[in-house]
């Protein structure tokens, strides 16, 4: 049985995986609209990971004999100066998101959740591959700088981006 700190914990975090997706798909839409449609797939493709992740939670809780409750999820920004500060508020915001993974393995050491503990080791390991994504993303943006033929290149790239689910764990 979950207990409620860890329930209302967990809901917290599926409001935020949400947020995440929210956040991902205003930047996809923002990349449409300046014509960068790779940019606006990986942001796509990155939304679509953050669905997943949201419904991981949300999974758990109902596995685990808890309630889950949604809450309202708020609305992102809609504008970027540049591809460059895009791609920092999505490092800033992975590293937030790091933060709040690593607040829950905390919570679930204290509760002695072990089943939760474990439940999140998996996040844990995403989170450094998200963080390193968004961050080689952005440091080869910072070497194009405004360089026309550079972002072109990046964004046929970045098109190239599929979502695969991840695989689930073998019992």
């Amino acid at each position: 049985m979950l207990n409620e700190k860890i329930e209302a914990a967990f809901n917290g975090q599926i409001n935020a995986e949400m947020y995440s997706a929210y956040l991902y798909l205003s930047m996809s839409a923002y990349f449409a609209a300046t014509g960068m449609a790779g940019f606006a797939n990986w942001m796509r493709v990155q939304a679509q990971e953050e669905m997943v992740h949201a419904m991981k939670f949300f999974d758990h809780i109902s596995e685990r004999g808890g309630r889950v409750a949604l809450k309202a999820i708020d609305g992102p920004p809609t504008e970027w100066d540049s591809p460059v500060a895009a791609f920092e508020h999505v490092y800033e915001h992975e590293r937030k998101v790091t933060g709040l993974i690593n607040g829950l393995v905390d919570l679930a050491i204290e509760e002695k959740d072990h089943a939760s503990r474990s439940f999140l080791q998996w996040f844990v390991d995403e989170q450094v591959e998200e963080e390193d994504s968004a961050s080689t993303v952005l440091d080869r943006l910072k070497l194009i700088g405004d360089s026309g033929n550079g972002l072109f290149m990046m964004d046929r790239e970045l098109g190239q981006r599929v979502f695969t689910p991840p695989a689930e764990p073998k019992t």
